[in-house]
């Protein structure tokens, strides 16, 4: 490895080397088609050459950005500044205990607690939380797990699920001290507070009991990280001896579980974004074995949920037959011994071209069904009485008085009278309501908000404005914008601004508050999030138009989305910077190559900028997994030309590169880090610009990043700095700030 220096724009002096990565020509050869990479040896993870290297980068990217350490300190106490640090979690019911999370100011992770609930007869407030004080323990409270404890002289920590039993005697919880989503499973007696000697290793996210508490479900990963089987394990029986309940070999495939809402039903579900299969496993005829509802042979997307209707076993499937936005039905399970064509089906939620269905569940009484409409996603409520009759009624929606906003069922119990809704918008901090479920009484049903997160330091939403915009593509698509600004930014272009972005796996950009966003639009910003086409925002066709043979138009998009933002008045046009992570990195690159001189700087966090590399070698983490998304270039050489012309590495130039920082983990197992780091090096390698280069790496990290909150706040203020200084905007506006 050798370093070249980059001038220091101020005074032509060097102001620091780049570490400069040795050139070992490998030959990628496919579809008759050669490319040559000169930095694939830096994915050699175990080589001392390559820590080095990556340690080397550290340092450069230090050097540079020294002068912004001020800068995101101040964040950082923005953000510290606003964030109530002894908080905690609403309590949130499951059978006969109230289940919450405290965090202290001071301590990096969240304490998980419980407290023994009250049955008086009276559903709803049976229902209603106990009111817990931050910082004030409740009589009877338990602890069940101390995050900071657990987390102690660890490098990193996260939970990957925790169960407990329906008789609220035993907890599992399983823990990632690494950061590469592989979690170690603990089981704990909460009579006693004795670990148990069950030790599971390995597993993936999510972990169930089965309604009796004698055994355990999981999922373990396969070499490629992708969850292939659903496991069985009886407690204080070896772990070698764990009954694998389902194994899925199609390496496209992913695998999960959960419990039906009713719990009488394991639920395995088996699919990719195009198509997918749903196998019941019933408990109370546990050794019957799996049944399917569709085959997967139909090339139906679907979700089933088996409940008892009137008594009546039904299943209620959320599908794509006939209906690209998805529908919800009613089935009974009869019908699905005969061929799909003969199968009567009846609609409980009919297809609409404006309305995307989401998902559908069930309580004893209702069935709640996600839908999105408008870019935004909403809940609606249908009661069970009539269901699938002449006699079913309307939806019935809670009623929110913003334009922008999310609203979602963050959870709901089988026998509750409420179910539990998160809510939150651009600049409403994040709500907690429980929404009473409609009654012949209570037609409307009824929100009652349980909890407002609370934000100090003087904020007031009255501070800023978020509108809706469009930007016009150019193929005359029209992409619609979020238009976040502190209300004293004056139009007179010139102000800075930010626009960000993902674009894929039909994931929308929702709206939702944060707070260390505020420290960019009190620093005068003009923050866009721009919802461009392969997300989720304006239902399934949005998706299709934004994938495979069409990713190019996600690319457009956002450089429309930039446009607009030049145009808009709002903003310089030379003060303007580009961000986003994981698919939406891969954006950022692919912008980079697309369009270098229409931003300042351009932040990359854990980029996807090798995705054919990536995706041809069937062996790496998750690569199968991502030919629904892209398509597959090892089989379709058509597939293969069109990943080539955008895939950022393979289209690095001799172009004026803006100021870029890729932001990377060492553990990262969705996007390795070697994606960045070869990236890098081939940008400086043949940039036309000035301006530096730089990969910052978190050596103890997983994709999210390092754990811990303070650490995640300090992350945070590195991206935001970075973009503030780069645009010229780290003065915070007149009476702006923290008060």
């Amino acid at each position: 490895m050798t370093e070249t220096s980059v001038q220091h724009p101020a005074d032509n002096t060097p102001a620091a080397a780049a570490p400069v990565a040795r050139k070992v020509p490998t030959e990628r050869i496919h579809h008759g088609d050669t490319f040559v990479d000169n930095y694939e040896w830096l994915r050699a993870k175990d080589s001392a050459e390559v820590v080095e290297h990556l340690k080397a980068e550290n340092a450069y990217q230090e050097t540079v950005t020294a002068h912004q350490e001020p800068l995101r300190e101040a964040i950082f106490q923005e953000i510290k500044g606003r964030t109530q640090e002894t908080d905690l979690s609403v309590p949130n019911r499951k059978d006969g205990w109230w289940y919450y999370t405290r965090s202290v100011e001071g301590k990096e992770y969240g304490i998980q607690c419980r407290v023994k609930a009250q049955d008086t007869g009276d559903p709803v407030a049976d229902w209603t939380p106990p009111a817990v004080e931050a910082g004030v323990e409740l009589s009877g409270e338990e602890v069940l797990l101390d995050c900071n404890v657990e987390a102690e002289g660890k490098p990193f920590f996260a939970v990957g699920g925790t169960a407990v039993t329906v008789d609220g005697n035993l907890y599992a919880y399983a823990v990632d001290n690494a950061g590469d989503e592989r979690f170690t499973l603990r089981f704990k007696d909460l009579r006693t507070g004795e670990m148990l000697p069950d030790v599971i290793e390995n597993i993936f996210y999510g972990v169930s009991f089965s309604p009796d508490g004698t055994r355990l479900f999981y999922t373990v990963v396969d070499d490629a990280w992708r969850p292939y089987q659903v496991k069985s394990h009886v407690l204080g029986t070896p772990v070698t001896d764990d009954e694998v309940i389902y194994q899925e070999d199609d390496v496209a495939m992913w695998l999960g579980f959960d419990l039906s809402s009713d719990r009488r039903h394991l639920v395995l579900s088996i699919g990719c974004s195009e198509y997918s299969e749903t196998r019941l496993l019933r408990f109370d005829d546990y050794d019957a074995g799996l049944a399917t509802v569709i085959s997967r042979d139909e090339h139906v997307l679907y979700e089933a949920e088996p409940f008892l209707l009137d008594g009546a076993e039904k299943i209620l499937v959320t599908h794509n037959r006939d209906a690209i936005n998805s529908m919800v039905s009613l089935v009974d399970p009869a019908e699905l011994t005969k061929p799909l064509a003969e199968q009567e089906w009846t609609t409980v939620v009919g297809h609409s071209d404006q309305v995307r269905v989401n998902g559908a569940g069930v309580t004893s009484t209702h069935v709640i069904v996600s839908v999105r409409k408008d870019t935004i996603e909403r809940v609606q409520v249908l009661a069970l009485a009539g269901l699938g009759t002449p006699a079913q009624g309307d939806p019935v929606e809670p009623a929110f008085d913003e334009e922008l906003y999310t609203a979602g069922v963050a959870g709901s119990d089988y026998e509750a009278p409420v179910i539990r809704m998160g809510y939150t918008s651009y600049f409403t901090p994040s709500r907690v309501y429980d929404f009473v479920l409609p009654t012949p009484a209570l037609p409307a049903g009824e929100l009652l908000l349980r909890k407002e997160s609370p934000v100090l330091g003087g904020y007031s939403s009255a501070d800023y404005v978020a509108t809706r915009e469009w930007a016009t593509a150019a193929d005359g698509t029209r992409v619609p914008l979020s238009v976040l600004r502190h209300a004293s930014v004056a139009r007179d272009s010139s102000a800075a601004g930010l626009v960000y972005g993902y674009g894929s796996y039909e994931l929308s950009m929702d709206p939702g508050f944060g707070i260390p966003r505020l420290s960019l639009l009190d620093r005068g910003i003009v923050f866009v999030i721009a919802h461009i086409r392969g997300g989720g925002e304006l239902g399934r066709h949005w998706y299709e138009d934004g994938k495979k043979l069409h990713k190019k138009n996600t690319f457009t998009d956002f450089v429309a989305a930039t446009d607009w933002l030049a145009d808009s008045g709002w903003v310089a046009p030379t003060r303007i910077a580009a961000m986003g992570g994981s698919a939406g990195g891969l954006l950022m690159g692919a912008v980079a190559n697309l369009a270098p001189e229409k931003y300042a700087a351009i932040v990359a966090a854990v980029p996807f900028v090798d995705a054919l590399t990536t995706i041809l070698d069937p062996e790496l983490p998750l690569s199968a997994l991502e030919w629904e998304e892209w398509g597959n270039p090892i089989t379709d050489p058509e597939v293969y030309a069109y990943m080539k012309s955008y895939t950022p590495y393979e289209n690095v130039g001799a172009l004026p590169y803006p100021k870029i920082a890729a932001v990377t983990s060492f553990n990262d197992t969705r996007v390795l880090y070697v994606e960045p780091a070869k990236w890098v090096q081939a940008l400086r390698s043949v940039s036309t610009g000035a301006e530096p280069i730089v990969m910052k790496i978190e050596m103890d990290g997983g994709h999210g990043g390092a754990s811990g909150r303070y650490v995640q706040w300090r992350e945070r203020a590195w991206d935001y700095a970075f973009v503030a200084d780069s645009v010229g905007a780290v003065e915070l506006l007149p009476g702006a700030g923290l008060k």
